[in-house]
């Protein structure tokens, strides 16, 4: 029979929350038990707490809770990206935190992976991250529905990024960034960022975990040896997350780890680990230095399509990812100054997005890749060339009267691609803020009778430049060589410049 207990707030004593006492599930450091209804857990530390930690906690649920709660796109970032712990308990002279369950499609639909049974198991991100459970060599594959498109990885990076781009807007750190600790939905293309109340309130509280292997940050792993309070000694904090999150994004994007490569510094395979992930950790792509580079005929059979960089390497994430990888694993990898922020790579992902093709090929497993610039593209999974014109629009910016200056954003055509706002005005930005009025197109783009043209559904103020004519609202323009498009007449409004590939 199931015995049912209630537990009340430590901050609140007015508040109660039940909870089933059967069969927990055991974490690293708690014990997690179901409401009666499942809408949420209470998950007890086994151990007493110090009241340090407790207040750590107290914070967490009270004042950086009610801090996103008042701040913009609360929703978006407490249904979507977090799963924030909202009280805190104490029963037995253990401390308790109460949690929102996690959706739905965060939990596998489908029951095997080869003949393991996973139906109702968490999606953590490690399932997704490894090219083996997509090998159809590997006995345990995961199904090809569970696993979305190479386009549906974008979207979950720019959700984590958003994530950790909040907290540190907040001053805290997650000191233990993982795919242990993101669950995703490749489907849905939906992140969610859990193990919240281990936070790190920078020169409060300090970290209790070092991290996760394969996403602790080199300067950390260097000097684990020393004692706490030693200054030299490196700790968790946003720094170390910004090296996780390169990670991250590494792996789902290129399903191999940056640092693994071919180089063994030390027989010993303990010493050799933090030596490798540490004090001698070297990018497997480095540009200059191949000392580390992956040895392809050390692949084990299911990892050799994309545990090879030389098969995809970094470089087909295009430029802008490109550069915020050599940024933090070459410039930054052991000067964690010069790591680039959750905001960047939010921004170069987005605009990466704005590169994509999808693939002729209806038998490709990634479905889309990201434009190469060269003469010939094609798709770097499958191999199948991209056929007929590609129109690029390359987006101006006013800088003076008669003066227009690029942006550094381009936008890569395809048969009924739309047109959004943030496209069409600087001042829309595409973030979290968006409003459902701002994420509504307002124009696309299709090929008709033989021509690539621009349909305008709702913008006032577009005009052919060249052949300067209005194209009013309902009316569309041919996208020729060289044409110049204004997008919108109103301050802010971009103007595109069309440059025909592929002819």
């Amino acid at each position: 029979m199931k015995k049912t207990i209630k537990v009340v707030s430590v901050l609140d004593t007015a508040k109660s929350y039940e909870y089933v006492d059967e069969n927990p599930i055991r974490g690293g450091v708690k014990d997690v038990y179901f409401s009666p209804d499942k809408e949420y857990v209470v998950a007890f530390y086994r151990n007493p707490l110090d009241e340090g930690q407790k207040e750590r906690i107290m914070r967490i649920v009270s004042t950086y809770l009610q801090s996103i709660q008042s701040g913009n796109a609360s929703e978006y970032f407490l249904n979507e990206i977090f799963r924030w712990p909202y009280d805190i308990v104490e029963r037995n002279k253990l401390t308790g935190i109460v949690v929102p369950v996690y959706h739905h499609k965060f939990y596998f639909a489908k029951g095997y992976i080869g003949s393991d049974n996973i139906r109702g198991q968490d999606k953590v991100g490690k399932w997704f991250t490894a090219p083996m459970f997509r090998n159809p060599q590997y006995p345990l594959r995961l199904d090809q529905s569970e696993l979305g498109d190479w386009l549906s990885y974008f979207q979950i990076a720019v959700n984590i990024s958003r994530g950790v781009k909040k907290l540190h807007q907040m001053g805290l750190a997650h000191s233990d960034l993982s795919y242990n600790n993101i669950l995703v939905d490749p489907v849905t293309k939906s992140a969610c960022i859990i193990d919240i109340d281990g936070l790190v309130v920078p020169k409060l509280f300090p970290p209790e975990v070092i991290g996760t292997s394969d996403f602790i940050a080199p300067e950390v792993l260097k000097t684990q040896h020393l004692k706490l309070q030693d200054p030299d000694r490196h700790l968790p904090n946003q720094k170390t997350d910004l090296h996780a999150l390169a990670v991250l994004i590494y792996m789902y994007l290129l399903r191999r780890h940056p640092l693994r490569g071919g180089k063994i510094w030390d027989l010993d395979s303990e010493k050799d680990e933090i030596l490798s992930m540490g004090e001698k950790a070297m990018f497997v792509e480095h540009p200059q230095n191949p000392s580390n580079y992956v040895k392809a005929d050390h692949l084990r059979k299911w990892d050799a399509f994309w545990g090879d960089p030389q098969k995809i390497p970094y470089t087909v994430t295009g430029p802008y990812i490109s550069e915020l990888f050599r940024k933090t694993f070459v410039d930054g990898l052991h000067d964690p100054i010069r790591r680039p922020t959750a905001n960047e790579w939010e921004t170069a992902l987005l605009k990466t997005v704005d590169l994509i093709q999808p693939c002729l090929n209806p038998d490709c497993t990634e479905k889309w890749y990201v434009f190469d610039n060269t003469s010939n593209p094609k798709c770097p999974f499958c191999g199948t060339p991209h056929q007929g014109t590609l129109p690029v629009l390359d987006l101006y910016f006013k800088f003076d009267d008669e003066v227009w200056k690029p942006e550094n954003h381009r936008l890569m055509v395809y048969h009924n691609q739309y047109l959004f706002k943030w496209h069409v005005s600087r001042k829309v930005i595409r973030n979290e803020n968006l409003t459902m009025q701002d994420k509504m197109p307002v124009g696309y783009f299709t090929f008709y009778q033989g021509r690539w043209v621009l349909v305008n559904q709702s913008l006032s103020g577009m005009k052919d430049v060249t052949e300067q004519k209005e194209i009013p609202p309902g009316s569309m323009v041919e996208l020729t060589d060289g044409k110049k498009i204004l997008l919108s007449s109103e301050e802010g409004g971009r103007l595109i410049y069309v440059t025909m590939a592929n002819q």
